[in-house]
């Protein structure tokens, strides 16, 4: 059996998601063969180098008009331009297609189902498709083709319900959670990473990303960075601060602490692979609210601290969170030193929120989507 797992370079979830994929199927199921690919490179470089690099500077510095894209993409012209756009390069996508005669294509962004379901929709194509929601509230995006797309993933129940209401068939749709790294279902000697990482496993650790691909450099994320450093200074709690790849970042981090004289407090590190331990051992994680680094966290039962969400899909995201009682959501007009002083000092609230988290959590989301795909049919 031959499997090919698309996605688009729009972001790291959707890459990371096709890897959780295909290293589950490669682990596990030795007589398929499986291949990762990047669709949108594939059908066009240049527009996949123009688009990206235009998302990325886009998000970073002006996320309103992302938003407004994202919202534009649900319906009206855009939309319509988009789906158009998408059957012009599926034609290219169509010599791949037949040059590797795949029995499943799963996607792990829009795109790519849009351009299979056509293909499959005048009747080039015979493969089974499958389609993986990568984050927590739907878009319309995803089910243009929808008749012709076989399976559906999604994060959450509320997101499957939505879907039937779009006239997508029940039979086709697994309310599994987003594909994670199999490293969350592993279990880890705490006390072994307390000591590499110089912590005291009495405090009550904070996990501090800095905020990935777009999110770094901003200023409202150095002040709420501060604003958690001064309250380790009041309480028994300590942070690990994850830069990301960004020595600006880290450097800013570095003069917040040493300014506050935290030192003892705060452990700054850069690009780690070891988010899962450093999960495993933490007590609240401070994130933007992607659809990965959300099921992670669920997975990992950690109330979070929601800041910085991109317009779009992240604030959509950050709207359920905080709806379902897991997460606080900073926004730019609140006070960040009062919420987060009021939501330390309340316990009772951030044990419920680490309860909450429970009824979410799908730690076994890879397993349960390669399964339906491979084992069921």
């Amino acid at each position: 059996m031959k499997v090919l797992v698309f996605y688009a370079s729009y972001g790291g979830g959707h890459l990371n998601a096709a890897k959780s994929i295909e290293n589950c199927i490669k682990s596990n199921y030795k007589n398929i063969d499986v291949e990762l690919i990047d669709c949108m490179k594939y059908v066009n470089k240049t527009i996949e180098k123009v688009t990206t690099a235009a998302y990325r500077e886009m998000a970073k510095k002006a996320p309103w008009a992302w938003g407004r894209i994202y919202s534009d993409a649900q319906k009206g012209p855009l939309a319509h331009i988009t789906t158009r756009s998408n059957k012009f390069m599926a034609i290219k996508l169509l010599r791949l297609l037949r040059e590797k005669k795949p029995d499943l294509i799963i996607s792990t962004h829009p795109f790519g189902s849009q351009m299979c379901s056509y293909l499959k929709r005048k009747g080039k194509i015979t493969s089974k498709i499958a389609t993986i929601m990568t984050d927590f509230a739907p878009h319309d995006q995803w089910l243009v083709g929808h008749e012709f797309t076989d399976y559906f993933f999604v994060a959450h129940d509320k997101m499957k319900d939505y879907l039937i209401s779009k006239n997508v068939k029940e039979e086709k749709i697994f309310s599994t959670g987003i594909p994670i790294s199999e490293k969350f279902q592993e279990k880890y000697d705490k006390t072994a990473i307390v000591e590499k990482y110089n912590l005291d496993k009495n405090k009550f650790t904070i996990l501090f990303f800095g905020g990935g691909e777009f999110g770094l450099g901003k200023t409202r994320t150095v002040q709420i960075f501060e604003n958690f450093v001064q309250e380790t200074l009041k309480h028994d709690i300590q942070i690990i601060s994850i830069s990301g790849k960004n020595p600006k970042m880290k450097s800013a981090f570095e003069e917040i602490v040493n300014k506050n004289k935290a030192e003892n407090n705060v452990k700054i590190i850069g690009f780690s692979n070891e988010v899962p331990k450093l999960m495993s051992i933490s007590d609240l994680v401070v994130t933007k609210p992607g659809g990965l680094t959300t099921s992670e966290s669920l997975a990992s039962h950690l109330p979070m601290v929601v800041i910085n969400p991109i317009p779009g899909q992240e604030e959509e995201n950050a709207e359920f969170l905080e709806s379902k009682g897991i997460a606080v959501w900073i926004k730019k007009t609140d006070d960040s030193k009062k919420v987060i002083e009021e939501l330390l000092n309340n316990k009772d609230k951030l044990n419920k929120m680490k309860e909450n988290t429970k009824i979410l959590a799908k730690p076994n989301s890879t397993d349960e989507i390669c399964k339906v795909l491979l084992e069921k049919n």
